[in-house]
């Protein structure tokens, strides 16, 4: 795929405990902004071949399919609804989670949109001209509320607000 916005935080949790929150497939709605809740597709909860529809504000909703698993470290998911691809802008779309030991009891997380633009070269300068810096701060901000929900382990959303302190703070 051709364009990638990805973000990096260190997690005060060592990566076990990280990991143990990042396989579990229905919890974005913790950390995601405009997600509402997460369906597990049938009784696989982890690996490749997972699957879940998350569901977002408005009447919206995405399938996410795993479609590489690394335990311990990580995982990718496809960005999908039902047989068809993302919706748009995007023509492919997957979004990598990856952890590693960061030393102290820390983990860094890196949390990356991968995907290609519909429209051809209209698609790219669109991406280049207005949606760049658009999906680098969405990205930096799941991955800032990944950083608070999993230092607090809280049992309700993060508040957007605060992630910004958190960030000031990296």
């Amino acid at each position: 795929m051709n364009h990638e916005a990805s973000s990096r935080v260190l997690i005060k949790l060592p990566r076990d405990r990280a990991w143990a929150l990042l396989q579990d497939l229905t919890l974005a709605h913790h950390y995601v902004p405009g997600v509402l809740r997460c369906e597990l597709h049938g009784e696989q909860r982890h690996g490749v071949g997972a699957s879940r529809r998350v569901h977002q504000k408005m009447g919206r909703w995405m399938d996410e399919t795993v479609t590489e698993w690394s335990e311990g470290s990580g995982f990718v998911i496809r960005l999908h609804r039902e047989n068809k691809g993302p919706a748009a802008p995007f023509k492919k779309a997957q979004f990598r989670y990856r952890l590693e030991d960061a030393g102290h009891g820390q983990t860094a997380l890196t949390t990356s949109l991968i995907f290609d633009m519909r429209w051809g070269g209209f698609g790219r300068l669109l991406y280049r001209r207005l949606m760049a810096g658009a999906f680098r701060g969405i990205i930096r901000t799941i991955s800032l509320n990944m950083k608070a929900y999993y230092e607090s382990r809280a049992d309700e959303p993060v508040n957007h607000a605060d992630t910004q302190a958190v960030g000031e703070g990296q």
